[in-house]
């Protein structure tokens, strides 16, 4: 076992003199995110806490899962928490209207595993070389010595999965793998987790998906491929905006990609993008840290202000400087 950080042993001290505990995750939650926030709630409720878990949108379907008793809720307004963790979260502003209803509280906790990450806690535990903040949550259940039960381990499992693309991406280490194998050997139902998130898409995604493959583009000699979804395109498909996650892994994959690139109308002067990298030369966490987003070397995320086209050039054109090896600003 690692030895414990500093920082973890005062966060097991601020759990051990809480009784309740929110615990809260980002806007549009993955699956790294909904599996640390379950995981962790699940973990410290055998620990005797008592336990909110609070996101402003709600569960995805396909994560749904991993949540048969409901605990994930819609923030209120007037609850009081002698400690609130946020997981998986880099900025205070991604917790959205769950910001709003965190005010009376002890500390506020922040896990994560974004470089990007602001450091908006009192107590901030960030730790980018691990691909998945289900990894540290993982750490954090072995240093406090909190038995990994089968539901525990479904949670992280699941996160680690979700995060790593299903353990494809360049930011997999060795440990991943371990950790991996040992929430398997203590229940983690891998047949089960990997139907319900990868085989198990409604009929709405194949339509996005349909969409996709017939509008996408590639520029930049072949090396940017990107898309566009529209709220007409979600209303034609009868599709939610959580069932475009993993869209944009689809045109990653095409030979000679080394940038894909998604634009998501939000309104109409507001784009929401998502950028994904192949390539070492490419770190598209500085391209979205442009726009005032962050994330990964190989995948991350922003929303850009002005006007749709407006928003695609600028953003096309710093990832034309990013391949070309030019400065992006």
């Amino acid at each position: 076992m690692k030895s414990v950080p500093k920082t973890v042993e005062r966060i097991l001290e601020l759990i051990d003199g809480a009784k309740t505990i929110c615990v809260v995750g980002h806007v549009r939650p993955d699956g790294d995110c909904v599996g640390s926030q379950l995981g962790l709630a699940l973990a410290l409720e055998g620990a005797g806490k008592e336990v909110t878990v609070w996101n402003q949108d709600p569960m995805p379907d396909k994560l749904r899962f991993l949540d048969p008793d409901r605990r994930l809720a819609r923030p209120k307004a007037g609850q009081k928490f002698d400690l609130v963790i946020a997981t998986d979260c880099a900025s205070a502003e991604r917790l959205g209207r769950v910001g709003e209803h965190i005010g009376e509280r002890g500390c506020l906790v922040n896990i994560d595993h974004h470089a990007s990450n602001t450091r908006y806690g009192d107590v901030n535990w960030i730790s980018p070389r691990e691909p998945s903040t289900g990894e540290l949550i993982f750490d954090l259940c072995g240093w406090a010595g909190w038995k990994i039960t089968q539901p525990i381990a479904d949670c992280l499992f699941a996160a680690i999965s979700t995060d790593t693309g299903s353990f494809q991406y360049p930011s997999v280490v060795p440990e991943t793998l371990h950790t991996a194998a040992e929430l398997v050997e203590r229940g983690a139902d891998l047949g089960h987790i990997c139907q319900e998130i990868y085989q198990s898409f409604p009929l709405t995604r194949v339509r996005l998906l349909r969409h996709v493959y017939s509008t996408f583009r590639l520029i930049h000699d072949g090396r940017t491929a990107y898309f566009w979804l529209k709220r007409a395109n979600y209303a034609r498909a009868g599709a939610d905006i959580e069932e475009s996650e993993g869209l944009i892994d689809h045109i990653r994959a095409i030979e000679g990609v080394q940038v894909a690139v998604v634009f998501e109308e939000a309104d109409a002067e507001l784009t929401r993008i998502s950028l994904r990298s192949k390539t070492d030369a490419v770190n598209v966490s500085d391209i979205a840290a442009l726009f005032g987003g962050g994330g990964h070397k190989a995948a991350a995320g922003a929303r850009v202000q002005g006007k749709p086209l407006s928003a695609q050039r600028r953003v096309l054109g710093a990832v034309k400087r990013a391949l070309a090896g030019k400065p992006l600003k």
